[in-house]
Formats: C-alpha cells, structure tokens, sequence
C-alpha cells in the first residue's frame, strides 16, 4: 500500500523502494554504519583485526583510535591535533561532541 502523501495515480498498484534506510527503522544503525566505516577507510583509516568497529590511524609516531557504536563514536588519540583533526572531519555526519570521557569501560 502506498504511504499517503505519496500516492501516484498513474501506478496505483505499485508501491515503493527506499533507496537507503530511513532512522528509525531497523536497516538504519546498519546503514549508516556502512556509510561511516566507508567514509573512515577511505580517509586513511584501517578496521581493526579483532572488532569490525574499531578504527585506527597512524600519523608518525601517534595513533588515532576510533570506535563506533550504534549512534557513537568514541575517539582518542596520542597527539591532541589529530582529535581536533578528526573532530572537523567527522563533521559531514552532523554529530555533536559530547567532551572528554571520564571513564570508559570496553575498549
């Protein structure tokens, strides 16, 4: 059945194909996942052996490390100008930076 406000006269009996997952629905924690590991490897990350949602990044000597949840990234690094790098480059993604974490539990 068509949603309304999106129905077509012309095709009735056809209903609709979403192009990408909505939020909200189930698809979408994994779509967007997708879309931020692919965005991650292509700016000079690499996915970590053991946890698929580990990302690392190596600049000289420091280290940059990544890790996505559901609807978070948790990021740290060696050096503070690779956090404030990465901070301006994740911005494409319209997240907000909640501060420093005082305790972590998991990594």
């Amino acid at each position: 059945m068509q949603p309304p406000g999106f129905k077509s006269k012309e095709f009735s009996d056809h209903f609709f194909k979403l192009d990408k997952a909505l939020y909200g629905l189930k698809q979408a924690p994994r779509a967007r996942y997708e879309r931020l590991s692919n965005f991650l490897l292509k700016n000079g990350f690499r996915r970590g052996k053991v946890d698929n949602i580990l990302f690392l990044k190596s600049k000289r000597e420091h280290l940059l490390i990544a890790q996505v949840y559901v609807d978070d990234i948790i990021f740290g690094a060696t050096h503070n100008d690779l956090c404030n790098e990465f901070s301006k480059m994740i911005r494409e993604f319209s997240m907000s930076m909640m501060g420093e974490l005082n305790l972590f539990l998991g990594l």
